[in-house]
C-alpha cells in the first residue's frame, strides 16, 4: 500500500523535495501540481497567497491524500494555516521544519520578497534558538532565471554575487536557502562562500520530519530513484514543462493541465 502524497510548487521548486522524498523511500505515490500559470509567487502579496491556497486544496481534496509536502515556501510563510486547516491531513513545511536544524548564532536567510517580508523564518528560528541573529536576503530575480529553458549562467553567477555579498558582509555561519528553487543553483552558491559557512537546504529537513512520521518499511528501502509513481499536473504550458521534467531528471513523463479556476 503506497502513500499518497501531495507536493505544489508555482514550478519546478518543488523538485528539490520531491528528490529528497525518492532518495529515501519507495512507498509513495506523489501528485506534484505546478501553478505554472502564475509564477512567480514571490512577488505576490498576502492576499493573493492565501486565495491560491484555497484552490490548493480544491485540487487535492479528491486525492484522498496522506500527506501534503508544502514545497513552496512563499505559500508556507503566508497560508500554512488555510492548507491545514482545509485539507485535514498532515501538512509538512520547509520554513518549520528547517528551523530546528540551525545551530549556529548567525544565519542568512535567502528568500523570495514576500517570504522574507513575512518574517516567518525570523519568527520560526528565534522561537527555537532565542540568540540568532537572522540576516534575510531578497532574491526577486532567481526563480525566474532558474525556471529558463536555456539557464543563462552568466546572468546566474551575476544575481550570486549581487545577493549573497549582503550576507557574507554580515560574517553569516550558516546560509538557509529559503526558495525551494535555490538548491536547484547549489553549485553557483557553493563556490561563493567560505567553506566554513553551511548550506541548509531545507527541503532534507522537510523529509527528515516527514520520515519521522511516516515509517519506512523495511521492503521500501531506497535502491535507486524510481519515478514511476509520479503524476505531474500544470495549470499552463505543459510541453514547456515536460522538457524541464526531462532536463532535471532526465525521464519522459506525461504532464497533465489543470484549471485551478483563478484570475488571479
Amino acid at each position: 500500500m503506497k502513500l499518497k502524497i501531495g507536493i505544489f510548487d508555482s514550478g519546478i521548486g518543488g523538485f528539490t523535495i520531491l528528490n529528497s522524498l525518492l532518495k529515501t523511500r519507495k512507498d509513495v505515490e506523489v501528485f506534484y501540481l505546478a501553478d505554472t500559470k502564475r509564477i512567480p509567487y514571490g512577488c505576490k502579496n498576502f492576499k493573493e497567497i492565501k486565495l491560491i491556497a484555497k484552490e490548493i486544496c480544491n485540487f487535492f481534496e479528491d486525492k484522498n491524500l496522506d500527506a501534503l509536502l508544502v514545497a513552496c515556501n512563499t505559500t508556507n510563510a503566508c497560508a500554512l494555516d488555510i492548507l491545514e486547516d482545509n485539507l485535514k491531513v498532515p501538512c509538512f513545511d520547509l520554513i518549520n521544519s528547517v528551523s530546528e536544524m540551525v545551530d549556529k548564532k548567525i544565519i542568512g536567510v535567502l528568500a523570495t520578497q514576500t517570504t522574507v517580508r513575512s518574517s516567518y523564518y525570523k519568527n520560526a528560528i528565534n522561537s527555537k534558538k532565542e540568540n540568532a541573529k537572522i540576516f534575510q536576503q531578497e532574491c526577486p530575480e532567481f526563480v525566474c532565471e532558474i525556471e529558463k529553458e536555456k539557464i543563462n549562467y552568466d546572468r546566474l553567477n551575476y544575481l550570486s554575487d549581487l545577493y549573497l555579498r549582503p550576507l557574507i558582509n554580515k560574517n553569516i555561519e550558516e546560509l538557509i536557502l529559503g526558495c525551494s528553487h535555490y538548491p536547484l543553483i547549489y553549485d553557483f552558491l557553493r563556490k561563493r562562500l567560505d567553506s566554513k559557512i553551511k548550506i541548509i537546504d531545507p527541503s532534507v529537513a522537510l523529509i527528515k520530519k516527514f520520515n519521522e512520521s511516516f515509517a519506512i518499511p523495511k521492503i521500501a528501502s531506497h535502491e535507486s530513484l524510481s519515478y514511476e509513481n509520479i503524476k505531474f499536473f500544470v495549470t499552463s504550458e505543459k510541453d514547456i514543462f515536460f522538457k524541464k521534467v526531462k532536463f532535471w531528471f532526465g525521464i519522459n513523463k506525461e504532464i497533465r493541465l489543470v484549471n485551478l479556476r483563478s484570475n488571479v
